[in-house]
């Protein structure tokens, strides 16, 4: 579901959680930060999961963030990675995609969550680069492939997806609803 409100932000919800026309409910409003929960921004290379209501911002160029949450326990978490792939080398870091995905899935097993009910929503990989737009696989192609395998491997159904074109994103995430509002920057 995508939905505009005044502002210019589009709501992307999960299943029947939020309706059409409403850009939040009750004390969730978002994006104009009247939301009366606790709020967190992440960097790049954090992530941040909570079987407690949070609201979660980050800002998005060609990094990924992948929303993960339990419809049923209403535990939600998310990632923004930088790279595709940690090869080995060096110290591993939530920076690299196929680091960030295993420790977000990871962390939300262990608040309670149950992998079979849990849904992904997808955001970013732009190709901010002017330079780079004629190339077939830019790194904001390669972020959002790593992130759709890795889901798939797993099983997690992607209910929600809104990555590439040339432009960043502004996400705010609500951790025990799913909700998810997007700005494009």
């Amino acid at each position: 579901m995508h939905v505009s409100d005044r502002r210019g932000a589009r709501l992307v919800g999960f299943g029947s959680v939020m309706s059409a026309g409403v850009s939040g409910v009750g004390s969730e409003e978002a994006p104009g930060g009247e939301s009366a929960l606790p709020s967190v921004y992440l960097h790049p290379g954090q992530l941040f999961a909570s079987a407690e209501p949070a609201s979660v911002t980050t800002v998005l160029g060609s990094c990924v963030s992948v929303c993960l949450w339990d419809r049923d326990r209403g535990i939600g978490g998310l990632n923004h990675f930088v790279l595709p792939i940690w090869a080995g080398n060096g110290t591993s870091s939530t920076r690299f995609g196929n680091v960030a995905m295993e420790v977000l899935l990871a962390r939300l097993v262990s608040l309670g969550a149950r992998p079979r009910n849990v849904e992904a929503k997808v955001f970013g990989g732009a190709c901010m680069i002017q330079a780079f737009r004629r190339r077939e696989h830019h790194l904001g192609g390669q972020n959002v492939d790593r992130a759709v395998a890795f889901l798939q491997e797993k099983g997690v159904p992607i209910s929600s997806q809104d990555t590439g074109g040339h432009r960043g994103r502004k996400l705010i995430f609500h951790t025990a609803t799913g909700a998810a509002w997007l700005k494009e920057l």
